[in-house]
């Protein structure tokens, strides 16, 4: 590895995933109504999806720049999709007793969709990732552990959000604090939805 190459992309992935985005959204929605362990399910889909769409992108990545646009406009509107469903379900449940909680594969599977469609991550590995990888070492070996390390990064600050959030979990569980959970819940998923329609694609 070219260490100065790969610090800087570790400086620049930690300011990227701490941004936040549709993941740390669900992950802090997740823990706040539903707890820790709730959240941190949410953390292992949407690490696992991460997981998928990184290495998707590093072991094809000729082609995934040369089909950018198109790429980029499909997971962008299956993620704008899927953000505003979420947002109107956690908008019309807000406030409400939930005798079951979801099963844990719910949190899981809500947690790998959003991070299979969040094209916060395609463009930036698309866009970023080759100007990472020094022509003069093996580029396998390099996209390999720029890949594991952003997973790994992602990893580690998604679960501080969650634990973070339950912790945090019965504040706001009161009556009216719930119902207020629960609503700007809903906006800002739906927020995140409108924004990811206005997304611009990588260039």
């Amino acid at each position: 590895m070219n260490y100065e190459l790969f610090t800087a992309f570790v400086l620049i992935t930690v300011v990227l995933i701490i941004t936040p985005g549709p993941v740390v959204t669900l992950v802090i929605a997740t823990g706040a109504t539903h707890g820790v362990r709730a959240a941190l399910t949410t953390v292992l889909g949407t690490t696992i999806g991460n997981a998928i769409l990184i290495a998707a992108i590093a072991a094809g990545l000729s082609w995934v720049l040369k089909n950018a646009a198109e790429l980029f406009e499909i997971l962008r509107w299956a993620g704008v999709a899927y953000l505003v469903w979420l947002g109107i379900q956690a908008w019309r449940s807000a406030g409400k007793i939930i005798d079951a909680p979801p099963q844990a594969r719910v949190h899981f599977w809500r947690g790998m969709g959003v991070a299979l469609t969040n094209p916060k991550t395609i463009a930036f590995f698309t866009a970023f990732l080759p100007q990472f990888v020094d022509p003069a070492l093996p580029a396998e070996r390099q996209l390999f552990v720029m890949c594991a390390t952003s997973i790994l990064i992602a990893w580690m600050f998604d679960s501080a959000w969650a634990i973070a959030a339950g912790l945090g979990r019965a504040w706001f569980m009161a009556p009216s604090r719930a119902k207020l959970l629960g609503r700007l819940s809903g906006a800002v998923l739906i927020g995140g939805g409108i924004w990811l329609s206005l997304a611009r694609r990588p260039a």
